[in-house]
């Protein structure tokens, strides 16, 4: 029987994404192969308890939702079975999303799950680790995410957008890294540079402070 090795279950507001404010079930799978500096989810990195898919997808139906996002950690380094879950859920009708780093091969995710792929900065310290070949198999219901912590993310970032035709290809998210890049700087920045991206600030740490189950 397939199992995952999950750090918590629960109910919240998205804080990202298109669905930013919709009350959504998050699925947090343990175990991540990147370190990247800004990461808020070290607690995700060990231990966690395994769990069923289908003890799995009791505790999901408990919270009756319609929104459901899996993530870590790095959710797809449970590989086979995350895909096997997310595909189940799909088929129970709910909206699923998966929150990847995109170091991972995404090519076997069901095609009814909208990807939001996490490509990796240079300050992020994990660039070398983004897997381009993810590009290619992006769908329109998939979005991009860049964690912008400086004027040279936010420079990489723009060349990257208009090098790959991200735009054309799917939602592209810019993000200010908590703390470190101003987010009304980072506005700014898109405004006068005219990018066809969309900012965005993390609504769970504004209004939780970052806290597990948030």
């Amino acid at each position: 029987m397939s199992r995952l090795r999950i750090t918590e279950i629960f109910y919240s507001l998205q804080g990202e994404t298109r669905t930013m404010g919709l009350p959504t079930v998050f699925i947090r799978l343990t175990g991540c192969p990147l370190r990247c500096h800004y990461c808020d989810t070290e607690y995700a990195f060990t231990g966690g308890e395994y769990m069923s898919l289908d003890e799995i997808l009791s505790k999901v139906a408990s919270f009756n939702p319609k929104y459901i996002t899996v993530t870590g950690g790095e959710p797809l380094a449970q590989k086979a079975p995350c895909e096997e879950l997310m595909t189940r859920l799909c088929d129970n009708g709910y909206s699923v999303s998966i929150e990847t780093s995109g170091a991972m091969d995404i090519s076997l995710v069901d095609p009814r799950v909208n990807v939001v792929l996490d490509l990796k900065t240079p300050d992020s310290g994990e660039m070398s680790k983004n897997l381009w070949s993810n590009i290619e198999r992006l769908k329109p219901s998939d979005e991009v995410k860049f964690v912008i912590c400086s004027r040279k993310d936010y420079d990489w970032a723009r060349m990257k957008v208009n090098e790959l035709c991200l735009a054309q290809k799917c939602d592209v998210l810019f993000s200010p890294s908590f703390g470190q890049q101003a987010a009304t700087q980072l506005a700014d920045w898109i405004v006068a540079d005219n990018l066809p991206v969309r900012f965005q600030v993390q609504l769970h740490k504004i209004l939780w402070n970052d806290e597990p189950g948030h």
